[in-house]
């Protein structure tokens, strides 16, 4: 049979180049698709003292879990405006974050380097420790650990004054952080 006439549908290699935009986009979205309502964050009338410690610190692990992505979002643009006036600390910034998402976040099949496969936990490590080396020679330590510790307060100032009682965490997102935090018992009741 002879296929004189037919128009290929596309290349393999175009093929391949877009599934794999297509899975990073996918996994860029469920990634986003965690992201609560800023609405629901942003809401003052939820913002309440605590009346103890113990109501403190389980409205924080319940916000945390809640509102997490919306958090590191927060804790990120803090970092990102920081670095405004730091232009060479945030181009490294912008490139190490390129990094993470080919190397780490996005990748679906495991690292191979000179035929060897390389662990996750190497993976994440070894991108830790460059973020953090090259953002320190960029002299502007100072600046990226203020953004930080001022992202990490307002975060924590948030999620200790807002309540709870109208969150509805899924029992798969209570264990999913729990697990992260390292505890065992965790309660969703504020």
């Amino acid at each position: 049979m002879t296929t004189y006439g037919t128009i290929p549908t596309s290349s393999s290699s175009a093929t391949t180049d877009l599934e794999y935009i297509s899975r990073a986009k996918e996994r860029i979205r469920s990634g986003l698709g965690t992201r609560r309502p800023w609405k629901v964050l942003l809401n003052h009338r939820a913002l309440r003292l605590p009346p103890n410690a113990s109501d403190a610190l389980s409205r924080i692990r319940t916000n945390l879990a809640y509102f997490r992505m919306n958090y590191a979002i927060i804790v990120l643009a803090i970092l990102f405006l920081s670095l405004l006036w730091h232009p060479i600390s945030l181009i490294v910034l912008v490139a190490m974050m390129a990094l993470w998402l080919f190397l780490y976040f996005l990748r679906d099949e495991p690292l191979v380097v000179l035929r060897r496969t390389i662990d996750d936990g190497v993976v994440l490590v070894v991108l830790s420790v460059l973020t953090i080396v090259l953002l320190l020679l960029t002299k502007a330590t100072w600046n990226i650990v203020g953004a930080v510790l001022i992202g990490a307060a307002i975060v924590l100032l948030h999620a200790a004054l807002r309540k709870t009682d109208d969150l509805f965490l899924d029992e798969e997102e209570v264990t999913a952080f729990a697990a992260e935090a390292g505890t065992s018992s965790y309660a969703a009741t504020g």
